[in-house]
C-alpha cells in the first residue's frame, strides 16, 4: 500500500472512500462542491492499495483560540477515514504517523479534532478538551426568565445567506472571548448556511433572525421549524442550528424567539456551550433534557510552544514528566512558569511535580477539563505535595472552552 499527498486528479475517488466509510449515503451536490472548496490539497492523505483508495484524512489550517484570548496555529484533522476492508493492517497508524509528522514541520504547536468514535484517538495523544450541551426543551412547560435590556433589542428576520457579512462580523468579534473557537477563513462562511433539502428531516428551510440595537447587529440565530400536529392540535419543534450575540441581552432576546414561535412546543438545540446562560434562565432545567458529550480533542504537537501560547489564571510554576509514545520529542520533563500576563516552557533537569501523558495535557489545555479530576482518575501522579491543585487552578478558564462547529 502506498500513503502519498491528495492530487486534484484524484478527488473523486477519495471522497467517494470517506462517504462510503460514514455509511455510504451520497451527500447533497452542495455540500460535496462545498468541502471539495475549502480541502487542502496539500495537506491531505490517502493510502492507496493500487487504484482503490483505502484510506483517508486531512488537515484544515485553523486558528484555535486558547485561555488568555491568543490565537493558536492549530491543525484541524478531518475526514478521517479506512476502508471496511482494509481494517486492522495499519493503515490509520501510518497516516496518524505522517500526518502529525507533517503538523510539526510546519511549526503548527497544535492538532484538533472531532472524533466520530472517541475511543480511537487516545492512542494518538488527543484526549477530549472541550464537550458540548444538546436539549430538547418543553416549551409548553418551561419559560425563560431574562435579563435587564432584553426588551431593547429588535430582532428582524433576514435570509440567511444575504447577510452573511453582518453574521460573521458577530461571530469573529466573539472567537477571542471563549477559549476553543476557531477564527474562520474565507469560504468557512458558507458551511453555516448549507441547506440540502436531503437533511431538514422534514423542516424548513434554514431561517434566519438578527439581533439588532440601536442599527448595529448584534446577534443572529439560524434554525429550522419542523410542524407537527395530532390529536391535542400543532406539536411542532424548533431545530437550532447556530446563535450568536455579543452580549447577554442579545442573546436572551434570540433564545425568547426561539421559546415563542407559533405552533411550536419543543426547541431541540446541539452542540451549544456547556455553561450557556439559558441554563440558568429557565424555570425546571429536567424539561431540558439536557445532554452532554465530548466534542473537541486535543492533541498537544509541540508541548513548549503550547503552554507558552495560553495563559494561566493564577501564577504556576510546575514541572511535568511528560509522556508521549507516539510523538517522542515531545517526552521528558518541562518546566511550566506563567501567569495571567504570559508563560514560558522549557525542558528542564528538575524533579517532576507531576506526571503524565500528553493526552492529559491535551484535555486539561483549554481549561474545561480539571486536573484534579484526571488526578482523581488515576491519570496524573502528584509527585510534589500541593502541585496538583496549584496546576489545576491555573490552567481553569472563566468560560467553558466551546467549540461552534464540526469540520
Amino acid at each position: 500500500m502506498e500513503l502519498r499527498t491528495l492530487r486534484r486528479d484524484e478527488w473523486d475517488i477519495w471522497y467517494d472512500t470517506l462517504v462510503r466509510a460514514f455509511g455510504g449515503v451520497p451527500e447533497a451536490a452542495e455540500e460535496r462542491e462545498l468541502w471539495n472548496s475549502l480541502i487542502s490539497y496539500d495537506r491531505s492523505l490517502g493510502t492507496w492499495d493500487g487504484d482503490a483508495c483505502v484510506g483517508t484524512t486531512g488537515t484544515f489550517p485553523f486558528r484555535l483560540t486558547v485561555p488568555g484570548g491568543a490565537s493558536v496555529p492549530a491543525a484541524g484533522v478531518t475526514m478521517v477515514s479506512v476502508a471496511a476492508t482494509h481494517r486492522r493492517r495499519g493503515v490509520l497508524t501510518s497516516m496518524m504517523r505522517r500526518q502529525l509528522d507533517d503538523v510539526r514541520d510546519r511549526g503548527w504547536p497544535l492538532a484538533v479534532l472531532t472524533a466520530s468514535e472517541p475511543a480511537i484517538y487516545g492512542r494518538f495523544g488527543y484526549g477530549v478538551g472541550t464537550y458540548q450541551v444538546s436539549a430538547e426543551i418543553d416549551t409548553s412547560r418551561v419559560t425563560l426568565s431574562v435579563p435587564p435590556g432584553t426588551d431593547d433589542v429588535r430582532l428582524r428576520y433576514a435570509v440567511a445567506a444575504d447577510v452573511l457579512d453582518v453574521c460573521e462580523a458577530v461571530y469573529a468579534r466573539r472567537v477571542a472571548a471563549r477559549p476553543g473557537m476557531v477564527a474562520r477563513l474565507p469560504g468557512w462562511e458558507r458551511v453555516g448556511v448549507l441547506d440540502p433539502e436531503s437533511e431538514r428531516e422534514g423542516a424548513s428551510p434554514l431561517q434566519c433572525v438578527l439581533a439588532e440595537r440601536g442599527g448595529e447587529v448584534v446577534g443572529w440565530a439560524r434554525f429550522r421549524v419542523k410542524p407537527e400536529w395530532d390529536a391535542g392540535g400543532p406539536r411542532g419543534a424548533v431545530h437550532l442550528r447556530d446563535l450568536q450575540a455579543l452580549d447577554p441581552a442579545a442573546e436572551a432576546a434570540l433564545w425568547r424567539l426561539l421559546f415563542g414561535i407559533d405552533l411550536t412546543s419543543t426547541v431541540r438545540v446541539w452542540s451549544r456551550p456547556v455553561d450557556e446562560a439559558w441554563q440558568h434562565q429557565v424555570s425546571d432545567l429536567r424539561r431540558c433534557a439536557v445532554r452532554v458529550k465530548d466534542s473537541l480533542h486535543v492533541r498537544l504537537v509541540d508541548v513548549g510552544a503550547a503552554l507558552e501560547a495560553r495563559t494561566y489564571q493564577t501564577p504556576v510554576d510546575v514541572v511535568f514528566e511528560v509522556e508521549d509514545a507516539f510523538c517522542p520529542w515531545n517526552s521528558g520533563r518541562w518546566r511550566l512558569s506563567g501567569d495571567s500576563k504570559g508563560a514560558s516552557c522549557a525542558r528542564t533537569r528538575d524533579q517532576a511535580d507531576l506526571a503524565l501523558s500528553v493526552r492529559e495535557l491535551g484535555a486539561a489545555y483549554l481549561g474545561g477539563v480539571n486536573l484534579v479530576a484526571l488526578g482523581a482518575a488515576g491519570r496524573v501522579r502528584e509527585a510534589r505535595t500541593g502541585a496538583l491543585a496549584e496546576a489545576s487552578v491555573g490552567f481553569a478558564s472563566a468560560v467553558a472552552p466551546w467549540l461552534p462547529h464540526g469540520f
